[in-house]
């Protein structure tokens, strides 16, 4: 049998189709189906891979596949779907939640920077997982409970930030609004603007890194790098605020696509890794001295349309480590906030900043491959 036929008695035109957002990128096919059909149990998931029902870009996908921003993915209809799901044995009832603590719930409350009927955004401390994983049942994804407050439903996530990064995180209070806040990151009319502490300073003050990225090879899908050749597109626009001689430079980030891991993989690929960054950066990601070995990557402020009128509008204080080293290398917060986050689009520049940012990222690579051939010989 062909591997571009679907089974199961569907034609190709009668199956199902969704792709895969930007915020989507990266995760677990499994764990796609979680988040966007909770009624689909992983016993109809795994039953549609086997036969050939479930498909990523027309080839066979198993629930352990991990996607990427753009893909296709195809299900069986509805009226197959449901055939499946009587002849296959009905799985068991889910387990419900374990209740949460005082604390717990204390904890997830003084989170809270806004709320109001269709929106709650916290300011996620560095360490808190956005969801859980192996071995990870502390997250906030699991916290919710503890702000659904007086509504109906607990809230939704629309977006994450990585384990180790700080700040700003929306959550929907409503079916409608998540579908409103989602639709605004895939068309990327979300601004997110991070801040960062990066080693050395960047020769371009304002800047663009514009540098496929793709998942590296022998990690499993768990770190990604630079691919010139199948990586998919990535674009982060960033501005050197201050800097601290020539060991450290405090800039503003603005991803304009949203690739896993793609701040900490940009910077690191123009040889200024984020501090306390050491999956990308390896040693080359800390500083000497009292300066914290925590990660520096904070979404400092988030700008969205609301649901039902007007703009969700919020900034989120650093988190301790942060706003210490801040201190420590004499850097004054106001002058990041004074950044207009409404500028033209940085596509608009001359092309030659462009060229000499991808330039710099080609020598970055090269000296690091220069220094581990070096470590290598007796």
């Amino acid at each position: 049998m062909s591997d571009d036929i679907p089974t199961g008695g569907a034609t190709q035109a009668e199956m199902r189709q969704f792709v895969v957002a930007d915020d989507d990128d990266g995760i677990r096919l499994d764990r796609w189906f979680k988040r966007h059909m909770p009624d689909t149990s992983f016993n109809i998931v795994s039953r549609w891979a086997r036969t050939g029902q479930l498909r990523v870009n027309g080839k066979r996908a198993a629930p352990g596949d991990r996607l990427e921003a753009g893909q296709m993915i195809r299900l069986p209809p509805p009226e197959v779907a449901a055939a499946a799901t009587t002849a296959a044995k009905l799985p068991k009832p889910r387990a419900p939640r374990d209740p949460l603590s005082a604390e717990e719930t204390e904890l997830i409350r003084n989170l809270v920077i806004h709320q109001d009927r269709q929106a709650i955004v916290i300011n996620k401390p560095p360490g808190l997982a956005t969801q859980g994983g192996t071995k990870t049942d502390h997250h906030v994804d699991r916290l919710l409970d503890g702000i659904q407050f007086e509504a109906d439903n607990r809230p939704k996530l629309v977006h994450r930030l990585d384990k180790d990064t700080s700040g700003v995180l929306l959550l929907a209070r409503t079916s409608r609004a998540a579908a409103h806040f989602a639709k605004a990151f895939s068309s990327r009319t979300a601004r997110k603007v991070y801040w960062a502490i990066v080693t050395g300073v960047p020769d371009i003050r304002d800047g663009l890194i514009e540098l496929p990225i793709g998942k590296q090879p022998g990690s499993g899908g768990e770190k990604m790098h630079v691919d010139e050749k199948e990586g998919s597109p990535a674009r982060t626009r960033y501005r050197v605020i201050e800097r601290a001689g020539n060991s450290a430079a405090w800039v503003e980030l603005q991803p304009y696509t949203g690739r896993t891991h793609q701040l900490r993989v940009h910077m690191a690929a123009i040889g200024h890794p984020i501090v306390g960054d050491g999956k990308y950066g390896g040693i080359a990601a800390f500083l000497s001295g009292t300066i914290s070995r925590k990660m520096h990557l904070h979404a400092r402020r988030l700008k969205v349309d609301h649901p039902d009128a007007g703009v969700v509008d919020v900034t989120a204080d650093l988190p301790d480590h942060f706003a210490e080293t801040m201190r420590i290398l004499g850097f004054e917060q106001a002058k990041g906030d004074a950044l207009p986050v409404d500028e033209v689009k940085f596509s608009e520049t001359p092309e030659g900043k462009r060229r000499a940012i991808a330039h710099q990222a080609k020598d970055a690579r090269k000296a690091r491959r220069g220094e581990r051939r070096g470590r290598s010989k007796p």
